[in-house]
């Protein structure tokens, strides 16, 4: 199975268009951390590339391989599978909190403004999105001063299995000159992943990597309101 999102079969993942806001929440990210060369990885329709560009003395790069499709094309599928994310959500409507969007509606419409951004942008300055998968980045070592992961690692836990995790955690340290940041704990259906979780953390131990749990401010899946921190 490919690691993530294929380009030829993108039905078996949620091809998701998070917001800057969300990223900032997700992720607590202040105003210190929003600089220099930030990696989203893996990006999917994610908007926050195109808003991070926008301010100064930030330059973001997204990486996700669905960006080998077609660039207009995909742009269209982004605002079509924010229909289907949606819908999957509300079907399982009691697993999650709604306060940060107030309720479906809400929700709805933020994914759906940043999937209409992630598509102008992506057309506009594809250089800016780079088609390559974990657990193997086309990137320099420390290349970045902050990776943001969201919603892959631990999300398809139960596709994607322990050495998959700690190859794409290992990797994903190597091009970062600063923290790697990892969020939810948890996976797609909300569950707990506490023994994975410790596992990975010893496993990046041996490796020299230091990491920590932090909680954060934002909590959408009920319980998810923690992130992974390598050091």
């Amino acid at each position: 199975m490919n690691a993530q999102p294929d380009p030829d079969n993108v039905g078996d993942y949620l091809i998701s268009a998070r917001s800057f806001t969300e990223y900032r929440a997700m992720f607590a990210l202040t105003e210190d951390d929003l600089r220099g060369d930030i990696l989203d990885c893996p990006g999917g329709a994610s908007g926050f590339t195109a808003e991070a560009a926008n301010l100064t003395g930030v330059r973001p790069l997204a990486v996700d391989p669905t960006y080998a499709m077609p660039h207009g094309e995909l742009a269209a599928l982004a605002v079509a599978e924010n229909d289907r994310g949606n819908a999957h959500t509300i079907a399982g409507t009691h697993r999650y909190v709604w306060d940060f969007y107030g309720d479906a509606t809400g929700h709805h419409r933020i994914r759906q403004v940043s999937a209409e951004l992630f598509g102008a942008d992506l057309i506009a300055n594809p250089e800016r999105y780079v088609a390559a998968a974990l657990p193997s980045l086309p990137f320099a070592d420390g290349q970045f001063d902050l990776v943001l992961s969201s919603h892959f690692l631990f999300t398809y836990a139960d596709r994607l299995d322990r050495d998959f995790h700690l190859r794409s955690l290992i990797e994903l340290h190597r091009v970062a000159s600063g923290d790697v940041r990892v969020f939810p704990l948890l996976d797609q259906a909300g569950g707990t992943l506490e023994p994975l979780v410790e596992e990975l953390r010893t496993g990046l131990a041996a490796a020299a990597i230091r990491t920590e749990i932090r909680a954060v401010g934002y909590e959408f899946q009920r319980g998810g309101n923690e992130m992974l921190v390598l050091h």
